[in-house]
């Protein structure tokens, strides 16, 4: 197969591109198109040859498509009119449009693309765009296959449920039976195939893993899902993918302020570096607590540990002093934008400008993929 020529859509700050490198297929991003400022400077720091156009796709014609002669499509379009916590205005919202602007544009390319992938949030799959999609796609002579994976479908402790589809130009054919249902898993793959390791290789203790402070009220089915998770032995622990202390230039930057403890440490997703789960990171990461992102508890010192086990039960009865001064101990801290581009797959050389805010690194990560998945979806698509 010669070298394949990609069109990266929405390409953010190109986890489709680290990808596709990933995935060992043979090809080239010949243009990438975002509209966001903040996300365009961070992909030209890291891909500064790659061609990068920052305009809405709407306002690319069909001829400048068609001089493109790409042979792949890879895109994520926005995900708000299809999440759960938004409107869910489906294709009557308006950030759907460019979306849509593709569909139209498919069957009319002088030469149609031998692959598509696309990635959307959990939802997706119910919506009238999905089915426009599917539709397209068969007028135009397409197979396709659709999947609900999460990152910890390769053993990366991180949940980030998410809609992907790929397809491909008959009379080629996947790798794999073909099948009507969404997957959740990745067919065909052999247990033995798994992400590239991270360094720093850490030995868990069965004590570790079974010290637990339980910091808010949770039922007892979401407690027994979390010692499931944590004892899931084919899920790595974060603490492979942490950075060390002595590599942070003030590892105070991230530790939760005292207000923020107080005022939320009964609602937090705590997980500590022996864990092996953690929840899904959003744009609002480091600017919200609730439902934005797990918080590591970075002191691990028995003592501690057993001294604020026996005040957990008992924080409403304690005063604001005495409730910090405990908390406090645990050192209780964000994740670094690092940690969190290390847990979705982002390789070491990835990097930021330097005049990126952090709230601006966890904005665009927490809008990002786990590229390990999409990787493994690449090459799936291709085989």
């Amino acid at each position: 197969m010669e070298r394949l020529a990609v069109l990266e859509l929405y390409s953010g700050i190109g986890g489709m591109h680290y990808a596709l490198k990933e995935s060992g297929v043979d090809a080239e991003v010949v243009a990438a198109v975002d509209v966001n400022t903040t996300a365009n400077e961070i992909y030209r720091h890291n891909f500064p040859a790659t061609p990068l156009w920052s305009k809405t796709i709407e306002c690319i014609t069909l001829d400048e498509f068609n001089k493109l002669q790409f042979d792949m499509i890879l895109m994520s379009p926005p995900c708000q009119p299809f999440t759960r916590i938004g409107l869910q205005g489906d294709i009557s919202d308006p950030r759907t449009k460019s979306f849509l602007y593709i569909l139209q544009l498919l069957p009319r390319l002088t030469k149609r693309p031998q692959f598509l992938l696309l990635e959307n949030v959990k939802g997706f799959e119910t919506s009238s765009a999905r089915g426009s999609l599917v539709k397209t796609l068969k007028d135009c002579g397409y197979i396709y296959e659709e999947f609900l994976l999460s990152p910890t479908n390769l053993g990366i402790p991180n949940s980030r449920l998410r809609y992907f589809l790929i397809a491909r130009t008959l009379p080629g054919k996947f790798s794999f039976p073909a099948t009507s249902e969404i997957l959740e898993t990745f067919p065909d793959v052999a247990t033995s195939e798994s992400v590239p390791e991270r360094p720093r290789p850490t030995s868990v203790s069965k004590q570790d893993q079974e010290r637990q402070i339980l910091y808010k009220l949770e039922t007892p089915s979401e407690l027994e899902r979390k010692r499931s998770q944590n004892s899931d032995g084919s899920i790595r622990v974060l603490q492979e993918y942490l950075q060390e202390e002595t590599e942070l230039e003030d590892v105070g930057q991230f530790l939760l302020p005292p207000k923020t403890l107080l005022r939320y440490a009964l609602v937090m997703d705590i997980v500590q570096p022996t864990c092996r789960r953690s929840v899904c990171f959003t744009k609002g990461y480091g600017h919200y607590v609730e439902g934005t992102g797990s918080v590591l508890q970075s002191c691990m010192n028995v003592e501690v540990l057993d001294q604020c086990s026996q005040f957990v039960w008992c924080l409403d009865s304690l005063s604001e002093e005495e409730k910090l001064k405990q908390l406090s101990k645990l050192r209780l801290r964000y994740f670094t934008p690092r940690e969190i581009a290390n847990l979705m797959g982002f390789p070491a050389h990835f990097g930021f400008p330097e005049k990126t805010s952090i709230k601006q690194q966890y904005r665009v990560l927490g809008n990002s993929l786990n590229v390990h998945v999409v990787a493994r979806l690449i090459k799936l698509m291709v085989q």
